[in-house]
């Protein structure tokens, strides 16, 4: 992220100065990262010694429940470490001041001057003696509806902290809940379209792209693909393993899509609709590439699953290119921000096709013609596609 603004110009203030500020000086900054490296210097310089700062904030984010962001002194820009979900069983958690306040403790303080023996037993106070640090306080940040997240200070100021100290940091404590709560609702909201629509449908949507009926035109490469057998597998594995098998066939496609620049929009069932715009150099290519990726990660996917005794993932991939709308449908109150038109069908009858043509992926003649001078494709004549008038030529890749 940015680094803070103007962080070398911040002039000495009193601590309600530093109030002041963080209540109306931060509203064009986005990140909260950044205002809590600035909120940190403009401690010092209001003479509020803090020599090194933390920011936990619960984002439940898929693959992570938290961020812990750390600030020391010296640093012009606060460290972001992801906090995955499983931390809650890890000693570094058990028995930390974290763990204190999520069980609804309302402050921690530790003494880090007095004798070790009679302090609290954490890996964590034996790291702060060790960099000189003399106290440590941490508080919880209340959201809205009751949620907790938590701030720490430390000083390596002989003595710790004073009660002026203390009080000041208390007093940003409601201002600082408000501004972080901002930016994380701002952050969330971006994920979660992210998580559910894709990066690019996501901005559109909070650029205001909400109206139904509203789109526009994109030439992309289309991208289908469909488990085969699913039913019957679903039929008879119970359910978690259903559900585990899923996420290993999704992520082993997923990953080689987005790695090179497509756009997964939509999970449909154990199907998944992607599409990689021709405004990227190679869109064509690197979707052929991501496909090959894919399924090498298949193989590897269908070993590991082997020896639990799971049957082989079998899948099929129809490719075409052309100009499809992408854009909001639906009703008046709950809409679906996707790609339609007659390309996606395509697509869609060609992964179908794939397990009457014993092919895995079969690509339009349309498609192959922009990629054949770089990959090796099979050429599987013509063929009635469902819905179309005249038959297409088709090709298929194996790489």
């Amino acid at each position: 992220m940015d680094a803070p603004h103007n962080i070398d110009s911040v002039s000495a203030d009193s601590d309600d100065a530093v109030v002041h500020w963080l209540t109306n000086e931060t509203r064009d900054q986005r990140f909260i990262d950044n205002i809590f490296a600035e909120l940190c210097v403009r401690l010092q310089r209001s003479g509020i010694p803090v020599k090194r700062a933390t920011l936990h904030l619960l984002i439940y984010h898929p693959q992570w429940l938290g961020a812990r962001i750390i600030w020391a002194d010296g640093m012009r820009e606060a460290e972001i470490e992801r906090v995955d979900y499983d931390v809650r069983e890890r000693s570094e958690y058990i028995g930390s001041p974290a763990n204190e306040i999520h069980d609804g403790a309302t402050e921690v303080r530790e003494n880090l001057e007095r004798d070790p023996s009679l302090g609290r037993k954490h890996a964590l106070y034996d790291e702060m003696r060790a960099k000189g640090l003399t106290d440590y306080v941490a508080w919880p940040l209340y959201h809205t509806l009751g949620k907790r997240h938590i701030v720490t200070f430390a000083t390596d100021r002989p003595g710790g902290f004073d009660d002026a100290h203390i009080a000041g940091l208390r007093k940003l404590l409601p201002v600082l809940a408000l501004v972080s709560e901002i930016r994380m609702k701002n952050r969330l909201a971006r994920t979660l379209l992210e998580t559910y629509v894709g990066s690019h449908a996501g901005e559109l949507i909070l650029a205001g792209a909400t109206r139904r009926g509203s789109g526009t035109t994109v030439r992309a490469a289309i991208m289908i693909c469909d488990l085969r057998e699913f039913t019957k597998i679903s039929d008879n594995w119970p359910r978690d393993d259903v559900i585990d098998l899923l996420n290993g066939y999704f992520d082993a496609m997923s990953e080689p899509i987005v790695r090179h620049g497509g756009e997964i929009l939509k999970f449909i069932g154990d199907g998944l609709l992607a599409i990689f715009p021709l405004s990227q150099p190679s869109a064509c290519a690197n979707l052929l590439r991501a496909v090959g990726e894919a399924r090498q990660a298949m193989i590897a996917l269908n070993e590991e699953n082997g020896k639990t005794g799971r049957a082989p993932l079998n899948y099929g991939i129809g490719i075409h290119v052309g100009d499809v709308m992408y854009g909001n449908i639906g009703s008046r109150t709950r809409l679906d921000f996707t790609v339609i038109g007659p390309a996606v069908n395509m697509a869609s009858r060609l992964e179908a096709l794939t397990k009457q043509l014993g092919r895995t992926v079969l690509l339009s003649k349309a498609f192959a013609e922009l990629v054949k001078s770089d990959f090796d494709l099979e050429h599987v004549g013509e063929h009635p596609v469902r819905g179309f008038s005249e038959p297409i030529e088709l090709f298929a890749y194996h790489g």
